[in-house]
């Protein structure tokens, strides 16, 4: 499977801004076009380095997802945003995307020992995809959302 993570950029923002998902999925995830916002109001702090990517398999856009992160520390390494369009989930391309987003933070971030994100408590699938690949719950909540975590073995 050729899936690969490209930098959203004035190229692609338009494309990204098309991806939707299913009904039941709209209030487990916001749209891309909140992620992009985040890049520049920066919500979390000036400290925080957003850096949104497509998903493409082959040359077609399939997904989204954003890496949140803070330079040299430990800890602070966050996934959010993270969709498969409606017309292009069932296919493996979110694993592939997942297991490829977290090699490049492990190769890109040598000091990175742990890896984040939330969850919706109701979507199931996703909890199902971080689960068997590696991220467990940490009991924590973050607006309303169940925080994983996947360690980072050196």
């Amino acid at each position: 499977m050729n899936i690969t993570l490209q930098p959203v950029t004035r190229g692609n923002w338009m494309e990204a801004l098309s991806l939707s998902v299913t009904e039941e999925q709209i209030h487990f995830v916001p749209p891309a076009v909140v992620s992009l916002a985040k890049v520049y109001i920066k919500p979390d702090g000036d400290q925080v380095r957003y850096e949104p990517y497509a998903i493409y398999h082959e040359d077609r856009m399939a997904g989204f997802m954003m890496l949140a992160y803070e330079e040299l520390t430990a800890d602070m390494y966050w996934i959010n945003g993270f969709l498969i369009d409606a017309a292009q989930q069932g296919r493996g391309y979110g694993r592939a995307a997942l297991l490829l987003m977290l090699d490049t933070i492990r190769s890109r971030f040598p000091q990175c020992r742990e890896i984040r994100l939330t969850v919706h408590p109701d979507n199931s699938h996703a909890q199902r995809l971080y689960r068997s690949s590696g991220f467990t719950d940490t009991g924590e909540w973050l607006g309303g959302e169940q925080v994983f975590v996947y360690p980072v073995d050196r």
